[in-house]
């Protein structure tokens, strides 16, 4: 009940802040963007007129992506069944009828279909609307765990009912964490791939909306996955950084592919070391995923003993990221591996002599899989350029983000090394930044 009460103050809070006279609101994207944003929702009700400046706008694809998708843990299910009241168990036990249904139905692991199946919208939208009553009557009635079914099971009935070709609906099949091994249970996903159509009544609700980004870049890209308008006007600002400043450098007798990973490691390895013992200095490597990542710092370990190294760990917490960090602001010399897109990928200030390079050994391409391959499909459906908008463009965003740590002022200097053959086909050299000089 706690939550529930933690959200009333949450309101009370905004509403007397507005009622103060607040001219400007500073929040994350989700206070405006959300399914159920609370700020858009008192814009609409009280009909005022505002202006939405939204920073780090190439953030905003996947943001709302999962702002507007929404998944159901059969687990979930079976455990809101044996706590929830009375009233509630004979529509929990027709959604789990046709849940079942579905998952018996099912030959693969991971299917995609049409649409929702009409039965279990209906059996979730029977199951949602005695949920209500029951609250209305006995607000206190229900234990957290299935009240936290039972809203996620909202926000997955709101998101079916307007299901459509931006997103997909898929099951997947899976391990039961709450019971033996042997026993399974089907996950339902609204999937959202493309949140333009959600994100356009956002801008027609505002007076204007400004975006800002280093790295919105192909515009066209944005345009469709976000649902600018066609009238949308871009201003490409020149940065106050000088060609002179940075050089880049291609790597193109390596591939980062995953079948080339093995034969990788050492070229990597030994560019770094060459790069560190001709400038030393502060340096960050980025890899595509924890174990490419700890291959190399233990190949630079075991080949390269002088040259001080550091690396990311899965769930490090602030304390940790902050002691990650530390180490060039205190050592000045070294090298910190880090994961391409990650928490180190971008938003990290490390001035002048704090870093002065980066190797960035991946393309930042998303694994290939089968989610990802649906929405690939997907996008080629509705753009014609399914592996571009899955796979190339995000991909060198990262790439873009995590290079643009080592540039931070006017006067810095650093070199950027681009490990993978990959970087010298036309179509990847067009999507780095113009003022790049690429030796």
């Amino acid at each position: 009940m706690k939550s529930r009460s933690r959200t009333r103050s949450v309101r009370t809070i905004w509403r007397r802040n507005w009622r103060a006279g607040a001219d400007v609101v500073v929040g994350d994207y989700n206070y405006y963007y959300d399914s159920s944003a609370m700020l858009y929702a008192l814009t609409q009700i009280n009909q005022w007129r505002v202006g939405v400046l939204v920073d780090e706008a190439h953030n905003l694809l996947d943001r709302a992506r999962r702002m507007y998708s929404a998944s159901l843990d059969q687990a979930a299910l079976r455990l809101a069944r044996k706590t929830a009241p009375a009233t509630l168990r004979k529509p929990l036990e027709r959604l789990q009828r046709e849940w079942s249904a579905l998952k018996r139905a099912q030959t693969e692991t991971y299917q995609v279909y049409d649409d929702v199946p009409s039965k279990l919208l209906f059996a979730a939208q029977k199951l949602i609307g005695e949920v209500t009553d029951q609250l209305a009557d006995a607000p206190l009635s229900i234990d957290e765990a299935s009240l936290r079914f039972f809203f996620d099971a909202m926000h997955f009935v709101a998101l079916a009912e307007q299901f459509g070709e931006h997103s997909i609906f898929d099951i997947t099949i899976s391990a039961d964490r709450f019971a033996p091994r042997d026993k399974t249970a089907a996950t339902l996903c609204v999937r959202n791939v493309i949140p333009a159509p959600f994100l356009a009544q956002r801008y027609a609700a505002a007076r204007t909306t400004v975006m800002f980004s280093g790295t919105l870049n192909p515009y066209h890209f944005y345009r469709d996955t976000l649902g600018l308008p066609e009238s949308t006007s871009w201003l490409d600002v020149e940065g106050p950084f000088r060609a002179e400043q940075l050089q880049v450098r291609v790597a193109g007798n390596v591939s980062t592919r995953w079948r080339d990973r093995e034969r990788s490691l050492m070229p990597i390895v030994d560019l770094i070391a060459r790069q560190y013992a001709a400038q030393p200095g502060n340096y960050l490597g980025f890899l595509s995923s924890f174990d490419y990542l700890q291959r190399v710092v233990e190949l630079m370990r075991e080949r390269h003993p002088d040259v001080p190294v550091w690396a990311q760990e899965p769930g490090m917490d602030e304390a940790a990221r902050d002691a990650f960090l530390a180490r060039f602001r205190t050592h000045r010399q070294g090298v910190g591996f880090a994961v391409l897109g990650g928490a180190f990928s971008e938003g990290v200030d490390l001035v002048g002599q704090q870093l002065i390079g980066a190797f960035i050994a991946t393309l930042g391409l998303p694994q290939i899989n089968d989610v990802n391959e649906q929405m690939r499909r997907t996008m080629d459906a509705k753009f014609g350029s399914g592996y571009d908008y899955m796979y190339l463009y995000p991909g060198l965003q990262k790439v873009v983000q995590a290079a643009g740590r080592v540039i931070r002022t006017e006067q810095d200097q650093g070199v950027v090394h681009l490990i993978d053959d990959r970087y010298r086909r036309a179509e990847v050299r067009r999507l780095l930044p113009r003022w790049w000089q690429v030796d």
